[in-house]
C-alpha cells in the first residue's frame, strides 16, 4: 500500500532502522508474538515526532516498546507500527547525583553507571530486564523499592509531537500503575535522583539481590516476569502454590516450578497458550482462596 511505501522512506530519510512484517517473538522476553507491520528503532526525538505523527495523520496503529519484557503479543500480531525505544534512544549523561536517561536505556546499564559513580538508590532496580521508560511507565519495582524513589521528573511527547514535561507529583505513581498508563502520552526521558554512596556497599548489595533472583525466580526460560500483579492483603505466587498450581500447564505455557508467580514459555508456547493458562490460575484462585488475579504484562495485539 501507498502509505506503508512512504512510510518506509520516511524511515530511511530519518536514518532508523526498520524492520517491516518483523516477528514480535524476536523482541519480548517471552518469545511469543505474531508480526507487526513495521518495527521501527526511533533514534531522535525528531524521528520520534515525525513517524507518530505520519501515524497519527494516517490512522495507522502504533504502539512502543522498550525492552519487551512486560508484553504478551498476541498470536496474530499487531496490525499497526511498534516504535522501539532501545539502543538507537539510551543516552545516560551524569549530573552530580542526577542522572538523566533516554527511554530506552536499560535498568542493568543504568544501575551500572550508578555503580560506577558510587551512586546509591538503584541497587534494587538494576535487575530488572527493562528500560527505564518502560519501568516508569508501569512503575516497577522489586525488593522493597520502585521507580517511584528515584524518579524526579520525566519529558513525554503527546499525540500531536507536543514535548511535555511531568515532575514526579504528576505522575500518579502507584503500585504497577502510573499516569502514563491511562492515556497516549509517550515516555521520551527520565531524570532519576540518586546519593552519594560506597562502591564496596552498592557493589554488594546488587551481587546478593541479583544471586536472590537466580536463586529464586526461573530466569533460565523465557517470560514476562511477574505474570500477575499483588492481590491486597497476600502474594500471587503464595496463592497459586497454595492452590497447587505450580506445574500447571497449557501447551508448552508452564506455571514455573521453580516461583508460583511466573508462567514460563519451556518451549514454543503461544499467546493462547499463556492465556488459557493464566484464566485457569484466576479461576482455581479465586474458587479455593476468594482472591481475585490481575494480569500484570500488557496485552500487544488482539488475541481470538
Amino acid at each position: 500500500m501507498k502509505k506503508w511505501d512512504e512510510l518506509q522512506k520516511l524511515y530511511e530519510t530519518l536514518g532508523c532502522r526498520a524492520q517491516m512484517a518483523e516477528p514480535l517473538r524476536n523482541h519480548t522476553t517471552f518469545r511469543i508474538g505474531g508480526s507487526c507491520a513495521a518495527f521501527v528503532h526511533i533514534n531522535c526525538v525528531e524521528a520520534l515526532r515525525q513517524v507518530l505523527q505520519y501515524c497519527r495523520v494516517q490512522e495507522i496503529p502504533y504502539t512502543v516498546m522498550g525492552n519487551g519484557s512486560n508484553i504478551l503479543a498476541a498470536d496474530e500480531g499487531y496490525s499497526g507500527v511498534v516504535l522501539h525505544l532501545g539502543r538507537d534512544f539510551s543516552a545516560v549523561t551524569v549530573d552530580g547525583t542526577r542522572l538523566h536517561c533516554q527511554a530506552g536505556a536499560t535498568l542493568s546499564r543504568i544501575g551500572k553507571l550508578a555503580l560506577e559513580e558510587s551512586l546509591t538508590g538503584m541497587e534494587c532496580l538494576a535487575g530488572i530486564p527493562g528500560t527505564v521508560g518502560g519501568a516508569l511507565y508501569m512503575n516497577a519495582g522489586a525488593y522493597g523499592g520502585e521507580m517511584a524513589n528515584v524518579t524526579v521528573s520525566a519529558h513525554c511527547m503527546l499525540p500531536d509531537g507536543t514535548v511535555m514535561e511531568l515532575e514526579k507529583e504528576q505522575m500518579a505513581l502507584g503500585y504497577r500503575s502510573s499516569v502514563f498508563r491511562g492515556n497516549r502520552w509517550l515516555i521520551m526521558d527520565v531524570t532519576l535522583q540518586l546519593q552519594p554512596g560506597r562502591y564496596g556497599v552498592i557493589q554488594e548489595e546488587m551481587d546478593t539481590l541479583m544471586a536472590r533472583r537466580r536463586a529464586k525466580q526461573p530466569l533460565e526460560l523465557p517470560s514476562a516476569g511477574s505474570t500477575f500483579q499483588r492481590p491486597v492483603g497476600s502474594y500471587a505466587s503464595f496463592l497459586i502454590d497454595q492452590c497447587g498450581l505450580k506445574g500447571a500447564s497449557a501447551g508448552d505455557a508452564q506455571v514455573s516450578t521453580k516461583h508460583a508467580g511466573f508462567v514460563v514459555n519451556t518451549g514454543k508456547a503461544t499467546c493462547h497458550d499463556v492465556l488459557e493458562l493464566c484464566d485457569f490460575v484466576k479461576q482455581t484462585v479465586q474458587e479455593k482462596t476468594g482472591y481475585q488475579l490481575q494480569l500484570e504484562p500488557v496485552i500487544l495485539g488482539d488475541p481470538k
